[in-house]
C-alpha cells in the first residue's frame, strides 16, 4: 500500500492535468482522476512494468473516459456554458465548437496507434515530446514526426468533414 501512496503522490498532477484535458471542467476531471488511481490501485498487481507508469495511468484514465462517454453520452448542462461576451462565444459558436470538439475526439479513437496515443499525450496530457519519446522507448525526433503526422491526418479528416 506504500508504494501505491508513492505513486499516487507522484504521478497525481499529471494524470489530474491529463483528465482536465480530457473533461473541460475541474470536477469532472477530479471524478475521473479518482477513478483512475481507484482502478490503477485494483490492477495494480497485474502491471508488469513493462509499460512506463505514467503512460499506465494515462491509458487508464483515457480508457476509463472513454468508456463513460460509450456508456452516458457527453452531459453538459446549461450552466456549464461561457456566458457569451462576443459573437465569438455566441450559442452557435459554441455549439459548433463542441461538434468540432466531438469529431475531434471520433477521429483520435480511430487513429492507429501510436499517432493517437503521442497525440493524447503531448495535446491532453501536455508532455514535452521528449518525454513521449521516452516513454516510447524513441527519440525526441520520432515523437515530433509522429505528433506532426497526427496532426496533418487529424486536420485532413477535419476539413473532409467541414466539407
Amino acid at each position: 500500500m506504500r508504494e501505491f501512496e508513492l505513486i499516487y503522490r507522484e504521478y497525481f498532477a499529471l494524470v489530474f492535468s491529463y483528465a482536465r484535458r480530457l473533461t473541460g471542467s475541474d470536477q469532472a476531471a477530479e471524478e475521473l482522476t479518482a477513478d483512475t488511481f481507484f482502478k490503477a490501485l485494483k490492477a495494480l498487481k497485474r502491471y508488469d512494468g513493462q509499460e512506463n507508469l505514467q503512460a499506465w495511468l494515462c491509458t487508464i484514465a483515457k480508457n476509463t473516459w472513454r468508456s463513460h462517454h460509450r456508456k452516458y453520452g457527453r452531459i453538459t448542462s446549461l450552466e456549464n456554458l461561457p456566458e457569451p461576451h462576443d459573437d465569438a462565444d455566441s450559442p452557435a459558436k459554441t455549439l459548433e465548437n463542441r461538434d468540432a470538439t466531438w469529431r475531434l475526439h471520433e477521429l483520435l479513437h480511430e487513429m492507429p496507434e501510436p499517432y493517437k496515443e503521442v497525440f493524447s499525450l503531448r495535446v491532453f496530457g501536455e508532455l514535452p515530446f521528449a518525454r513521449i519519446g521516452q516513454l516510447f522507448g524513441k527519440t525526441e525526433v520520432w515523437a515530433r514526426v509522429t505528433y506532426h503526422r497526427a496532426k496533418q491526418k487529424i486536420y485532413a479528416q477535419m476539413e473532409d468533414y467541414h466539407d
